[in-house]
């Protein structure tokens, strides 16, 4: 009526008489290390410090992807602006930097100006 089991068969299902207390006592003692492992790696991701560890590691990796992408922006506003005023050459655009300057002063003047009213 009950079936027998194999090495590899880890149901519950009733034990034949084919095996021997020797047998039964080596798989309970495998299933045993196999247990404690496997409660012992539970423990080990449950632990407070390994979830902060984890939180702080996703943290980090976060922070560093978008500093590298604030970074990447940064350098191509950057490199569009120079293309702007610094010809290929490396020469400055003299008919875009001189505007350019005149609109500083001006605006610099007008805030003096203006703070001096006060």
């Amino acid at each position: 009526m009950g079936r027998e089991l194999s090495d590899n068969d880890h149901g519950g299902s009733p034990v034949s008489d084919a095996r021997t207390p020797t047998q039964i006592e080596a798989d309970i003692e495998q299933r045993r290390a196999t247990l404690a492992e496997t409660l012992d790696e539970i423990g080990v991701r449950v632990h407070p410090k390994t979830i902060i560890g984890d939180a702080k590691a996703s943290f980090a990796a976060r922070v560093d992807h978008t500093l590298g992408r604030a970074y990447v922006t940064a350098n191509r506003v950057v490199s569009s602006v120079r293309g702007q005023f610094v010809s290929e050459e490396g020469a400055p655009r003299l008919e875009r930097v001189i505007p350019a300057a005149v609109v500083v002063v001006g605006l610099t003047s007008l805030v003096v100006v203006r703070r001096g009213r006060r």
